[in-house]
């Protein structure tokens, strides 16, 4: 993949980030959604918000560092994937080895935008981690336990686990979301359930009646 190429998918990842950050600030969708969002809304602030802020510069180098790295390989792969898939998904014996070729390249270079923008970060490091697994089972498969050829597969499995189970920490488009998103959840509930002075005056009436 040439760089051309490359800074035209990441503008285009970036311009559908925008759009989507624009969308959810402007309204969220007012048809019952709202409720799931609300139901949600614990969950996914213990698990977005709950760094404090030295914790999240900790976890923002994380993922920078790694998915600028693992661009790299995704890279690699797309740039020939009949390659990798003769050399190291043939070996694993899996059927249409040219397609995990393309879905392990892909997995890393978009999983790799993921994390370093930390947008939809769980995604991002579930990508890399499944193909990291998969890198450190051919390895194993092929080589024995290799220290030497292991090494670099353990430290970036081992850090998209991490930063799978950590998430991305408050430096992330992810983080500032939740904070949109709340506010916008309760107020389309409210508007789902209108309990203006009217409508309640209604339900008054309906029940003495």
């Amino acid at each position: 993949m040439t760089n051309p190429i490359l800074l035209e998918s990441a503008g285009g990842f970036l311009a559908s980030c925008a759009a989507l950050w624009f969308l959810t600030i402007k309204k969220l969708p007012n048809f019952g959604s709202a409720s799931i969002f609300a139901n949600l809304q614990p969950v996914l602030k213990s698990y977005l918000l709950k760094q404090n802020y030295i914790a999240s510069i900790g976890l923002l180098l994380l993922r920078i560092a790694v998915g600028v790295m693992m661009i790299h390989h995704g890279q690699e792969k797309l740039a020939d994937p009949q390659q990798f898939a003769d050399t190291y998904v043939a070996s694993l014996h899996l059927p249409f080895p040219l397609f995990f070729a393309y879905a392990a390249g892909l997995s890393e270079l978009i999983g790799s935008w993921l994390l370093i923008f930390g947008v939809f970060a769980p995604l991002g490091a579930l990508a890399i981690t499944g193909t990291m697994a998969v890198a450190a089972y051919q390895h194993i498969l092929t080589g024995g336990f290799n220290i030497y050829v292991l090494e670099l597969v353990a430290l970036y499995l081992g850090s998209s686990i991490a930063l799978l189970l950590t998430g991305p920490g408050l430096f992330s488009l992810d983080a500032l979301l939740i904070r949109l998103l709340p506010a916008k959840a309760s107020q389309a509930v409210s508007d789902d359930f209108d309990l203006s002075e009217d409508n309640s005056s209604l339900v008054y009436v309906k029940i003495n009646d």
